[in-house]
């Protein structure tokens, strides 16, 4: 007895047609982003209803500015000189569900970041790979203004940045220049002229040892161990970039692939750093429990201090306990990471303003001899009697700023003002630094480099801010960098160290010196600088 098979018109519903469910679920979706979409839109207008916001350029329903920038073919550095033309020094951008206030003048920022610097000492919420690897915003960097910032800033001073321990770290800095002007050399020599070598790359391996050896005071690590631990941290600043999502969250399923990499890499963090730490703990253990005077560390293994030591037993206001292992790998990345590429890049920068000026080179070079002479190596305390040096830092940091925006600010409550306008308590509040340090009302032929307008009697250049904003490549005001001589000890030192060794000149495979930049962690050249290096003549 045959069976007759049902119709369309007959089948059940349960048997719906793939193409039915695929309608269905399209529908679903586009519902979903349509009520997200009437969600942020309301959200949006209700936070900002009634406040007199900077002007800026008129935005989409929802994403606002956000696909303006995206597909307006400029580098966002270029798209802000721009809006700061038509819009002024103080405008209003709106990214999806971010609003930024961008300040370029000297006056609104120092209305800011100092004489209303307690209103605009906080920091905007983070996105979520951010909070990964910043422990929940437990960094001195990231961390909202209170007691718990004040508590790792402090520690961050006194444990590792103050005039005192800089001093300290002297023999850290020594070990990283002598193993720094080898590998220029054996890098020279290696090459096919005699003569080539990369600068940043060199740069950057220099300041990490240096920093590595700060924050671990662990001196028996071979250079292979060093590099693969500086790969690891190459890898997390990649992993912590802006996304979409970070502007328009609804997106946040769509980026679930980044996520799972992004807790990957923290992972991988946390492996390669861990030893370390508890190396470092191995070695405390040891002194401590010798009873009575506590031996001092093998010098060949270990340093007297580290910056870690400062925070193994840290109290941190309005918590119980030490920072957790987790946390304690996050303020040393942050220390390592925040002083890497911000030191290279301006060596970078200033050995192509060197290369393509002989003058300063034979200045610069002249004043060393005079000071030190060829017996011995400079020493980052020498470099504090060298006028022209100190200049010339100061002139590359006006120029070149390892960053065009300062660390991003936000309000720490409601109805703050700048200039006359409002800004909210969750917008990002950005300082645009070359506006002002090259403002022609602030300085005297800004577009040209020039130590020497910071040479007796020439031109101020106070970078803390504190008495008139004219140059902030640290920041200013509460959340200033805390490294600011650090970062200032450890360009001059290395400057010195490379003109002492060798003398410089333009590679002849390339092209003149191109002082185009683009921006990846930092603001570095658009073409890496292949420079030509000449050892001079030296007792040591």
């Amino acid at each position: 007895m045959s069976m007759q098979q049902p119709t369309m018109e007959e089948a059940p519903a349960s048997a719906a047609s793939p193409l039915t469910l695929l309608q269905l679920a399209f529908t679903a979706a586009l519902a979903t982003a349509a009520l997200a979409f009437a969600v942020a839109a309301a959200r949006y207008n209700r936070r900002y209803r009634g406040l007199h916001l900077p002007p800026g350029p008129p935005g989409w329903p929802i994403v606002g500015n956000l696909f303006q920038v995206a597909f307006s073919g400029k580098l966002f550095i270029h798209y802000i000189r721009d809006l700061r033309r038509e819009y002024g020094p103080i405008l209003t951008l709106r990214m999806g569900e971010r609003t930024l206030v961008i300040i370029s003048s000297a006056e609104a920022a120092h209305e800011a970041l100092v004489e209303k610097g307690a209103e605009f000492a906080s920091r905007p919420r983070e996105n979520t790979t951010r909070n990964i690897f910043s422990s929940n915003k437990f960094t001195v960097n990231s961390a909202v203004y209170g007691p718990e910032w004040r508590s790792l800033r402090r520690n961050m001073v006194s444990g590792m940045l103050s005039a005192s321990r800089l001093r300290e770290f002297r023999p850290a800095r020594a070990r990283a220049m002598d193993r720094f002007v080898s590998r220029i050399r054996a890098e020279a020599d290696a090459s096919r002229d005699g003569a080539s070598v990369w600068v940043l790359r060199n740069a950057r391996f220099a300041v990490f040892c240096i920093l590595l050896d700060m924050t671990f005071g662990l001196l028996d690590l071979d250079e292979a161990h060093i590099e693969r631990v500086d790969a690891v941290m190459k890898r997390v600043l990649l992993a912590v970039g802006v996304r979409m999502d970070d502007y328009l969250p609804f997106l946040k399923p769509f980026f679930w692939r980044h996520q799972r990499q992004a807790l990957a890499v923290r992972r991988e963090q946390v492996d390669t750093l861990l030893p370390l730490i508890n190396r470092r703990r191995a070695i405390l253990r040891d002194i401590r429990g010798g009873g009575g005077a506590s031996p001092a560390p093998d010098p060949s293994v270990a340093a007297p201090f580290s910056y870690l030591d400062s925070l193994l037993d840290l109290r941190v206001d309005g918590r119980h306990t030490s920072p957790t292992d987790d946390e304690l790998v996050t303020l040393c990345a942050e220390l390592i990471n925040g002083g890497t590429d911000t030191t290279a890049t301006a060596i970078e920068w200033g050995m192509a303003r060197i290369v393509d000026n002989p003058t300063i080179q034979a200045r610069l070079h002249e004043e060393i001899s005079r000071h030190v002479g060829d017996a011995r190596p400079v020493e980052d305390r020498d470099t504090d009697a060298m006028p022209y040096l100190q200049a010339f830092v100061k002139e590359l940091l006006r120029k070149h700023p390892p960053t065009y925006f300062s660390l991003t600010h936000a309000a720490v409550g409601h109805g703050s003002k700048v200039a006359g306008y409002d800004v909210p308590a969750d917008a990002n509040l950005d300082i645009f630094l070359p506006a002002i340090s090259e403002d022609p009302k602030l300085w005297e032929r800004p577009g040209e480099f020039d130590p020497e307008r910071f040479l007796s009697g020439g031109e101020a250049a106070d970078m803390t801010g504190s008495a008139g904003i004219r140059m902030i490549p640290f920041g200013a005001g509460r959340r200033i960098c805390p490294g600011l001589a650090m970062g200032t000890t450890h360009i001059a030192l290395m400057v010195a160290r490379m003109v002492q060794a060798f003398e410089w000149s333009k590679h002849p495979s390339q092209p003149p010196i191109d002082f185009k930049d683009k921006v990846e962690f930092t603001v570095v050249m658009d073409r890496p600088l292949l420079a030509a290096v000449k050892p001079r003549s030296l007792a040591f």
